[in-house]
């Protein structure tokens, strides 16, 4: 960190996650803990010991004494099955967590009273008869209308959910949320985030490296499925068929020009609404031809074509999008995110995180300084800050000359006085393989 952050603290020597899965940290501010989900790998600390471990690393605010609980030992190397953390009414918290496509199975648990430490057992979902056989991926868990719902990747790929009227002590199938045709590895990737106005949800087509996607938005409220404007889609909620995706408000389309750069085979990043304020994070290639039928990856920063040609591998975007009052976005240039973070993952990036509680506010992840252009040895974390709804930033760093990769941050959500910013740091091989630790950083708003 600099020299006017906080030291980060260590929670955890083996750990990452993905960011399909929210909320993966949360905040108690009445006990002042701070619980954040986390894979162990093969290929960290203790791996061949350790590895598939499912933690929760319960950290006491005060004293900043840590406890690694694990949820289940040996569950998967990947860190896709990391959980979604949910608070309900009577103290005790709840866990919910899928592997990543190997079997048909959402898992959850739930604590004693006030304690995230201690847990009863693990009880499970059988979408089996849902989905054929094959396989479930992600776990979120948001209210709608004052009902908890459990949005996984299940049925046909496309994003579906299970809903609870007793806080996760039981859950029953609610229905598709989209269904369309299946394109390549799987169907739309879906972030949510909840507000008084419904819960909304930013998606993508397909997977990037199978589709040129669009990104679209929708809220859900009301038993109905609404465009960014409030205007309801035919059909009630979940019920089949389910639409399209593309029926909602497309925010940034498959080859818009952004920042000088025509940008391609988009992915959602993060959404946060505050006080009613909606922005959103977004990747995508920039000015990139694409690649030729029967491409190979065959090195970090080499894709050869079918002749053994090499083909260029993409330039990564992060963009920003905000939505207006009339329900139209204005997208902007965020910042360059670098090529790809793994060879056989061209599209991913370091990514970036919305402050849940100041609109104007987010930290991301690039081996390109957004001051001024130059390439960093590694990932670095930065804070940015927007005096014009997203259309220009003004950056700090919070992580220089690292010795690693700082990668997929989160901002905890809970206690609206203190930042609480997460991520993990070190050497990322794939999701299944990397050598990370999970860290904390926390100051005073």
């Amino acid at each position: 960190m600099t020299s006017t952050e906080p030291v980060p603290q260590v929670l955890n020597d083996n750990g990452a996650w993905c960011w399909f899965q929210d909320e993966r940290a949360l905040v108690d501010p009445e006990r002042g803990l701070l619980v954040v989900g986390s894979i162990a790998s093969v290929g960290g600390k203790d791996g061949d010991r350790r590895g598939g471990d499912l933690d929760l690393n319960v950290v006491d605010l005060g004293s900043g004494a840590v406890q690694v609980v694990t949820l289940h030992e040996g569950f998967e190397s990947d860190d896709h099955d990391v959980p979604a953390l949910w608070r309900r009414p009577d103290g005790r918290w709840l866990a919910v967590y899928a592997r990543h496509k190997t079997d048909d199975s959402t898992y959850w648990r739930v604590s004693e009273p006030h304690d995230p430490t201690r847990w009863g057992e693990e009880r499970v979902f059988d979408w089996s008869e849902l989905t054929g056989g094959r396989h479930v991926t992600y776990s979120n868990l948001h209210e709608i209308d004052g009902r908890l719902h459990c949005f996984v990747r299940a049925i046909n790929d496309d994003p579906c959910a299970l809903v609870s009227d007793d806080h996760g002590e039981s859950w029953t199938f609610a229905g598709r949320l989209f269904g369309r045709e299946k394109v390549g590895y799987v169907n739309g990737y879906a972030r949510y985030a909840e507000s008084p106005e419904g819960l909304h949800v930013l998606v993508t087509d397909h997977h990037p490296r199978d589709f040129d996607n669009s990104i679209h938005h929708g809220i859900l409220a009301a038993g109905r499925l609404h465009d960014s404007a409030g205007r309801a889609l035919e059909g009630e909620l979940f019920a089949e068929p389910a639409p399209n995706q593309d029926l909602l408000t497309t925010v940034l389309e498959a080859g818009s020009e952004v920042g000088g750069a025509r940008l391609t085979h988009a992915w959602t990043t993060d959404i946060r609404v505050v006080d009613g304020v909606v922005g959103a994070v977004m990747t995508a290639r920039a000015d990139h031809p694409g690649w030729p039928e029967g491409a190979q990856i065959s090195g970090p920063d080499a894709v050869r074509d079918a002749d053994g040609n090499d083909v260029p591998v993409p330039d990564l975007r992060l963009v920003y999008a905000r939505r207006g009052a009339d329900g139209t976005w204005a997208v902007h240039p965020l910042a360059d995110a670098g090529p790809g973070l793994l060879p056989h993952e061209q599209d991913y990036t370091g990514l970036a995180a919305l402050d849940p509680y100041d609109a104007d506010a987010l930290v991301l992840s690039t081996p390109i300084d957004p001051r001024d252009g130059r390439a960093l040895a590694h990932r670095e974390l930065f804070r940015g800050r927007t005096e014009d709804a997203g259309a220009t930033w003004r950056w700090e760093p919070l992580t220089e000359d690292s010795a690693g990769d700082n990668l997929r941050p989160i901002i905890a959500p809970g206690d609206p006085a203190t930042e609480h910013l997460l991520w993990f740091r070190g050497d990322m091989r794939s999701s299944q393989h990397f050598d990370c630790e999970v860290v904390l950083a926390s100051r005073p708003r």
